[in-house]
């Protein structure tokens, strides 16, 4: 069991790469933040294989996956579901939303009011819908990947800190290297098409059979009280902070630790390293914290921040 959660990630990934080309570390920190019970905020600009990642995901993990396209006129019953009345039995039958799914890729999610968005909180941090007072669980797994544009920010609803609290990454997706970019090119020139994935033979590795049998491997990674107390003493400092408004929430804390867990047993370990801490910090960090405006006037970015306070801090030995 001990080398359960390395195999399988190990498995995912070689399925991954069928499709997925230049985009693997995002892809492995999605799959970390599943293993951890946690949904991820993708930001990037259009056509860098957002979509194509929570399609494969859900294959991979044998699992339905749906989407919903964000828009001004979005309502919260668009994603959750209604009654319907029924004429011919005289009942009202419950219609379900799209948000009845294990992959749910929420497009565009800032172009949407905050109405809208808080359809969301419930079921990303209950695992439940609640319609007309009737609580109704969604399927296990379930992950949310929302994704929003950096650059268009005209008609855009920004999240509150509350529901950018419920993301456990905030992964940022940027341009492909040439290299990586002729490659995309060299397969679609030789018949491959993104809307056609079944196509691709890519298996299912993982069931949620095998992934709780995963997360009770996760659960029982060592962690020693040095690493709890350097989590500690990163939100501490990133609330203390000159430089910021909003510090990292208890949330953030257990963000990190247990995607940290899940990190180090992916990596085929049983406990974990100052290193894995520091790798995922800025991943759980980056949309949980405020700049004041003097920061920002620097040309401090949020990652900027979170380098300076890991610096600042004593690794555990």
């Amino acid at each position: 069991m001990e080398n359960l959660v390395q195999t399988v990630f190990e498995r995912i990934k070689q399925e991954a790469q069928k499709v997925i080309v230049g985009q693997t570390e995002i892809f492995e920190l999605v799959v970390v933040s599943l293993f951890s019970g946690g949904h991820v905020l993708l930001e990037g600009v259009p056509g860098t294989a957002k979509t194509l990642i929570a399609k494969t995901l859900a294959m991979i993990v044998s699992g339905k996956f749906s989407r919903i396209q964000f828009t001004p006129d979005l309502m919260p019953s668009d994603i959750v579901g209604t009654s319907v009345y029924d004429l011919a039995t005289n009942q009202f039958n419950l219609k379900h939303g799209p948000v009845f799914t294990n992959v749910l890729l929420a497009d565009e999610i800032n172009r949407s009011p905050a109405k809208t968005q808080s359809a969301l909180l419930e079921c990303m941090e209950e695992q439940q819908v609640s319609i007309d007072g009737i609580r109704h669980q969604l399927t296990l797994p379930f992950i949310v990947l929302a994704t929003q544009n950096p650059v268009e920010y005209e008609g855009t609803y920004p999240l509150p800190e509350a529901q950018l609290d419920r993301f456990m990454f905030k992964l940022l997706i940027d341009y492909p290297g040439t290299d990586v970019e002729t490659q995309i090119l060299m397969n679609y020139h030789k018949g491959f098409n993104a809307t056609r994935l079944d196509e691709v033979g890519i298996e299912n590795v993982i069931n949620s059979e095998a992934l709780s049998q995963c997360q009770e491997v996760i659960r029982s990674i060592t962690v020693e009280e040095s690493i709890l107390n350097y989590i500690v003493r990163l939100a501490d400092a990133s609330r203390t902070s000159h430089e910021l408004v909003l510090g990292g929430s208890p949330r953030a804390s257990i963000a990190l630790l247990l995607t940290s867990k899940t990190y180090a047993a992916v990596q085929g370990r049983d406990y974990i390293i100052p290193d894995d801490v520091k790798y995922l910090a800025p991943h759980v960090y980056r949309h949980r914290i405020l700049l004041k405006p003097e920061a920002e006037i620097e040309g401090l970015t949020a990652d900027d921040v979170i380098d300076r306070l890991l610096a600042e801090i004593e690794i555990p030995r």
